[in-house]
């Protein structure tokens, strides 16, 4: 009896061990991948990953569980994104065997330019009202996509949101902190309190939330198609809305729209090529980062050690100053994209680096150009097509401003404007579309999809980027532990709006990196801080190709859940 007990004590302990290697091969905690071999979801909120694994199990494509997922995502998730804003997507088609690359963002109301804030001696636009409002492109995009790679109808893809919608939905625990925390200025917005505070607050965790004019808005869109927002009833409520409240979108701005089909750009890391959306948004910077960190050992440099991190940032200063100078709407400039992405620019921005200290300011590169908060999901269907998507509204709760009876708050991404100097390649002009920091991502070898993911979180997007891939290749992390590992976050660099980088800015980390490295970078001149919840929300499907599996992801920053079939 004694020696069965001690067997059974004897492997339980191993069994401890085994589990505890897993967990502890890091130096964080984390857990498994999600595998599956019919389709895969990752998205912020359970609730919108469940709905696209509907939408699978139906016969949907990954495009059609995507839309589905984005719809439940733009009712539980309001103050992060919805259909007031705009979208992007990175697709794999895999009877093409190729990528698509989408742009879903507005433009700016063709009623306003420059001169309005110069002549009220405004220097930057207004974050919340209705100045910064521009089209809203995610409806558009939609439709779009749909009609090349989807196949259920627009119905269909819609109910799972307008159910809950009409009946309601529990509020989750990071999104009612980020309602909670969110709310207090745009309280007196016309709107905005009928929509998003039930009884005079925002719902909290675990309480119901119903909004039946979001689902009326989906039912318009599902029976009317896309012209409903543009053409339709509802482009002339917010018509007559803004004209109402001093706002200057207008039915003929949103009857203009359309979103455009994009050729993604790349840079080759280490075998691998590492896909993004050309500007206007920010993908470009974060393969800027990953020209100028190949020149490095970063394997042999380790893992939250001194040398990588250092480099890191100083990565992304120099990329995020290119950044600030020439990222726009291609439409009116003509971008230097290939010669900031070719790897002989990343050598001679290299050697501005001190590998011993930091670097107070960095000039942007001598390039010609010729003049002329969000939320991410990836889903994977059963055909091995793949769709890397991110949707938002700007900044939390965006402009505030919510049109009579639509359900929705208006997007606020016109504030990215330049309004200082008519000659920057940002500069607000009419119909023009503005800089953005919602990006999309893919990796692939050898001409074969290995990864779509993506990290919602402004500007922090294109260094969490160059981070999952660095956790991914050179520190051998599978898809889960390159989530969840900690990252830094560095702020300050100059901006599209004008702004400029002072004093080398601030390089925040989160909890996971010891005492002794975060002092020797300050030692190097880094002036170091704890920001919360400023590092990103990622979340990510890899296809095993010799075995037909699909692995998912989704960290622990979010409310996300990643499930497969």
């Amino acid at each position: 009896m004694k020696k069965l007990l001690f067997l059974v004590i004897a492997t339980a302990f191993v069994a401890t061990l085994h589990a505890q290697d897993r967990l502890t091969g890091q130096t964080f905690t984390t857990r498994s991948e999600v595998l599956g071999t019919n389709g895969m979801a990752a998205t912020s909120q359970p609730l919108a990953t469940q709905a696209a694994l509907d939408i699978l199990k139906q016969g949907g494509t990954a495009m059609d569980a995507a839309i589905a997922a984005n719809a439940v995502l733009g009712l539980v998730e309001p103050a992060s994104c919805g259909i007031g804003g705009d979208i992007f997507a990175i697709v794999w088609d895999a009877k093409t065997e190729k990528l698509y690359g989408f742009n879903g963002s507005g433009r700016s109301p063709k009623s306003l330019d420059l001169s309005y804030f110069q002549k009220k001696g405004k220097r930057e636009i207004p974050l919340f009202g209705p100045l910064a409002i521009s089209t809203p492109g995610t409806v558009d995009g939609w439709f779009m996509m749909h009609e090349k790679f989807g196949s259920l109808s627009m119905k269909e893809i819609l109910a799972p949101a307008i159910k809950y919608g009409k009946e309601g939905f529990p509020v989750s625990e990071v999104i009612a902190y980020e309602m909670a925390t969110n709310y207090q200025n745009k309280v007196d917005l016309p709107g905005f309190a009928e929509t998003y505070l039930p009884n005079g607050r925002p719902p909290m965790k675990g309480e119901i939330f119903i909004n039946a004019d979001l689902a009326k808005t989906y039912e318009m869109i599902a029976k009317e198609g896309r012209d409903a927002f543009y053409k339709g009833s509802i482009a002339r409520t917010i018509d007559t809305y803004m004209k109402k409240h001093g706002g200057f979108l207008s039915y003929e701005d949103l009857a203009s729209h359309s979103g455009n089909w994009v050729e993604p750009i790349s840079t080759n890391y280490r075998g691998y090529d590492v896909w993004e959306l050309p500007p206007n948004g920010q993908g470009t910077a974060a393969l800027q980062m990953l020209n100028i960190l190949e020149g490095y050992d970063i394997k042999n440099m380790g893992f939250g050690s001194v040398e990588y991190l250092h480099i890191l940032t100083e990565a992304k200063k120099l990329a995020y100053e290119d950044r600030a100078k020439f990222y726009a709407d291609p439409d009116f400039n003509k971008l230097p994209i290939d010669e900031l992405l070719s790897k002989e620019y990343a050598a001679e921005r290299n050697k501005l680096i001190d590998p011993k200290k930091a670097a107070s300011t960095y000039p942007a590169g001598d390039l010609e150009i010729e003049t002329g908060n969000t939320t991410y999901l990836t889903v994977a269907d059963k055909d091995g097509n793949m769709v890397s998507l991110i949707q938002s509204i700007y900044y939390e709760f965006a402009s505030g401003m919510v049109p009579d009876g639509l359900g929705f708050v208006l997007q606020n991404r016109g504030q990215m404007f330049n309004v200082q100097d008519a000659s920057h390649a940002n500069a607000l002009a009419p119909g023009k579309r503005p800089f953005h920091t919602i990006i999309p991502a893919f990796i692939t070898k050898d001409g074969k999809p290995w990864v779509s993911f993506g990290l919602m979180g402004g500007a922090v997007q294109p260094q969490g980027h160059a981070q999952i891939v660095v956790n991914l290749i050179d520190f051998g992390m599978n898809l889960q532990e390159a989530g969840d590992a900690p990252r830094m976050r560095h702020v300050g660099s100059s901006q599209p709006t004008g702004s400029q980088m002072t004093n080398g800015g601030t390089l925040n980390f989160e909890s996971g990196f010891s005492y002794e490295t975060i002092r020797e970078l300050r030692k190097m001149g880094h002036k170091i801080g704890t920001g919360v919840g400023i590092y990103g929300g990622y979340q990510a499907i890899a296809v095993d190709q010799t075995n037909g599996v699909y692995s998912g992801a989704s960290e622990s920053r979010k409310d996300g859940q990643a499930a497969g079939y």
